[in-house]
């Protein structure tokens, strides 16, 4: 058993740490060419932005892990019934969540984006980009959809196919829109919308195989069965939105320190954190199919197995990362600082020391919440998340921030990392003793 699960963990969590990381790759490639294109107000206006993409991605997540998961219990208990049906449940959502998301961007891009903190200098270019990213919700919400019930049917290469080559493209148009044609925030938000046509595009052809075990179906909509959906996925919308939440509070306290140039800082440390943060939630991806099936058929010592492989792979990426990040913090923070601003870098350079350290304790909280989520216990991955994204960070922040100022805004993310993973490993201990009786 030991060899066949080893093989399967290496297998899905290899392909979805290569798929999450070009998905993340969307929101960099924008902050590489936005700071050649646009500079540090440029680099502002996109991270206030940001937090929206964050909504509606964790929106797309959680309708698609919750559904996928869902698939997958369905299946290794063979009721194919159930199988069948939760396709069509989740899809209808997206579609009504995400026409929302678009209507938003057509009528309100403006007001939201002086709410989300926008001045005078920087007003215009957060509204262009803020528009086009909502209009193309349905996009990436169905590509987030299509991508999870593709792995969960026993496809996991295609889906990291689409989604690094929708990262491709958006590096690639990114190029073309920004730096060719200089079209500025709206070339950056375009070349992101392209990006997951191109995934679903990769992805139709799992849906032509003979093979597919999902599809849409006549029939009526069932709200037990999405809100069972929505439970299991929440989790990963508490995970999105959360940054998202954390991305606004701290555009907030980085401005009060340091103005439209604290903002840009904290946009470098922000999106490369998105990279880094793909790398646990590709590992949580990636062992929600295997810990779905063995819950399914009851297995519970392949269950405690995967969970052990997961936080050993989480660990050593987050050390690799942080030792890397360390000695390397001024050419990363140089590759987006392109006008030379040296108080940017400065900031930048001390924050990313700081901040990175917690992802050191951020793998172990990522990947148990995901455990949590895949063996059907979406309360304490419900709980988990929150304090994770709102209940420790936010208040440490302010905290931290009142009494040491912008270090104190860097230092609040690894602190809280530490409390929570702390409570991680008590609840999953706790869990695993209870399991046994």
């Amino acid at each position: 058993m030991e060899q066949g699960v080893g093989k399967a963990f290496g297998k899905y969590v290899a392909f979805n740490v290569m798929g999450a990381l070009g998905l993340s790759c969307y929101i960099l490639a924008d902050t590489y060419f936005v700071a050649a294109g646009a500079g540090a107000e440029g680099l502002a206006a996109l991270n206030l932005a940001i937090p929206v993409y964050s909504f509606i991605n964790g929106l797309g997540l959680m309708t698609g892990m919750g559904g996928a998961t869902a698939f997958a219990i369905a299946g290794g208990r063979a009721d194919e019934g159930k199988k069948r049906t939760i396709f069509t449940q989740v899809a209808c959502v997206d579609l009504v969540i995400s026409l929302l998301f678009s209507a938003g961007g057509m009528l309100f891009a403006t007001p939201l984006s002086a709410a989300l903190g926008a001045d005078s200098q920087v007003l215009e270019k957060t509204s262009v980009y803020l528009r086009i990213l909502m209009i193309f919700a349905p996009m990436f919400m169905f590509n987030n959809l299509l991508v999870c019930f593709v792995r969960n049917d026993g496809n996991p290469k295609r889906s990291m196919a689409a989604m690094v080559l929708g990262s491709l493209s958006n590096i690639v148009l990114d190029y073309v829109f920004i730096m060719v044609f200089h079209w500025g925030m709206f070339g950056a938000a375009v070349a992101t919308g392209i990006a997951p046509i191109v995934s679903m595009a990769v992805l139709s052809g799992h849906l032509r195989n003979g093979r597919c075990g999902f599809g849409l179906q006549r029939g009526r909509l069932r709200p037990r069965l999405m809100a069972e959906c929505a439970a299991l996925g929440m989790s990963s919308l508490i995970v999105e939105v959360s940054a998202g939440v954390v991305m606004i509070v701290f555009n907030g306290l980085a401005a009060a320190a340091a103005g439209n140039t604290g903002i840009a800082a904290y946009g470098v440390l922000a999106n490369l954190a998105l990279v880094i943060t793909s790398i646990f939630t590709g590992i949580g991806q990636g062992i929600q199919p295997i810990l779905s099936r063995f819950y399914g058929e009851g297995n519970k010592p392949a269950m405690n197995q995967v969970y052990g492989l997961a936080i050993a792979a989480s660990a050593a990426f987050a050390l690799g990362i942080y030792a890397v990040c360390a000695v390397f913090a001024r050419p990363v923070v140089g590759a987006f600082n392109h006008q030379g601003d040296p108080v940017l870098e400065a900031i930048a350079v001390r924050g990313l020391r700081i901040y990175f350290a917690g992802f050191l304790f951020a793998g172990v909280n990522v990947v148990t919440a995901a455990f949590f989520s895949s063996v059907s216990q979406p309360g304490r991955s419900f709980a988990v998340s929150m304090l994770r994204g709102f209940v420790v960070i936010l208040p440490m922040a302010f905290v931290l921030a009142a009494a040491l100022g912008l270090d104190g805004v860097w230092l609040s993310m690894p602190a809280s990392e530490l409390v929570v993973a702390v409570f991680c490993l008590i609840l999953y201990v706790w869990g695993k003793n209870k399991r046994r009786r």
